[in-house]
């Protein structure tokens, strides 16, 4: 489906990739995906490579809204160690962070890391793309408007038409810019959840195939335990596994290449399925019973 050069290596992707989540941090929002220390980041990479991992994604920030400031120096600490500590265990598996410092992601990817998963696309450091294009780091570029405690106030998208309208020009001018730097390895995330209602979301969703046909570049779909599940549902993260695997079944429909989740095992066996009969999985069947 896709690949990536990942420091000189070819990795080819034949099917949807699984990415885990892996937090180093005491604040994501689903607080199963907290690891306490090194060990236990080690011990959930472990398992996240025995349930079918495709690619580990590490994250030392919270970008939820309220969670609280992390300096730079503490940051860079937490992910340093949570990558050494990845690479303990594989020292292949594609590896990614999640940081939008172009010191943080410099200092990881030195460690070992391959990826860059950068929540505010490049508009939050402008040393980023410099940094990407430098390395030809596959880069993950996500839609976002201001910061993570500014943007439950941004959702009103009216002046762009609609949401996914928004979320095109982003990508366009974006990936635009990148080229021009000399930065190629592009993956698109429409951002699931950030400055986006959950009508917003549903609407995205709904309209992924668009997305998809306009930009040849793998993309990315991280609504893991979000709150466009619990919020309509009247649950928390903790309930909302099964609607979880309703919206990465949907996202593969819409053409996601990448899920980023919580729950491996329950993600290798859609994209397994998906995989196998992909005539039959955009299809739904009305049987008298």
């Amino acid at each position: 489906m896709f690949s990536l050069n990942i420091k000189g290596r070819l990795v080819e992707f034949q099917r949807p990739a699984v990415m885990a989540i892996i937090n180093a941090t005491p604040d994501s929002f689903y607080s199963a995906s907290r690891a306490a220390d090194a060990d236990d980041v080690a011990s959930r990479a472990e398992r996240a490579l025995a349930e079918g991992a495709d690619i580990i994604d590490l994250g030392a920030y919270s970008s939820r809204p309220g969670a609280a400031e992390v300096s730079t120096d503490e940051e860079m600490r937490r992910l340093v160690e949570a990558v050494r500590a990845v690479r303990r265990v594989s020292p292949d598996v594609p590896l990614s962070v999640d940081t939008f410092r172009a010191s943080v992601a410099e200092a990881a990817l030195a460690e070992g890391a391959d990826i860059v998963n950068d929540i505010s696309g490049g508009m939050l450091d402008p040393e980023m793309d410099s940094l990407i294009a430098r390395n030809n780091t596959p880069y993950i570029i996500m839609h976002m408007r201001g910061t993570p405690s500014t943007m439950v106030s941004l959702t009103d998208y009216s002046d762009e038409g609609s949401v996914t309208a928004a979320v095109m020009r982003f990508f366009a001018r974006r990936v635009s810019e990148l080229a021009s730097k000399g930065a190629d390895q592009i993956i698109l995330d429409p951002g699931f959840g950030f400055a986006k209602t959950a009508e917003q979301n549903w609407e995205l969703m709904a309209e992924l195939p668009l997305i998809r046909e306009s930009f040849p570049r793998p993309l990315l779909v991280g609504i893991s335990r979000k709150s466009m599940f619990y919020k309509p549902l009247g649950l928390t993260p903790e309930a909302v596994l099964p609607a979880t695997c309703y919206g990465n079944t949907l996202a593969l429909q819409g053409g996601a290449d990448i899920l980023r989740v919580h729950d491996v095992g329950a993600a290798r066996q859609i994209v397994d399925l998906f995989s196998l009969f992909p005539d039959r999985s955009n299809q739904v069947l009305l049987t008298d019973f």
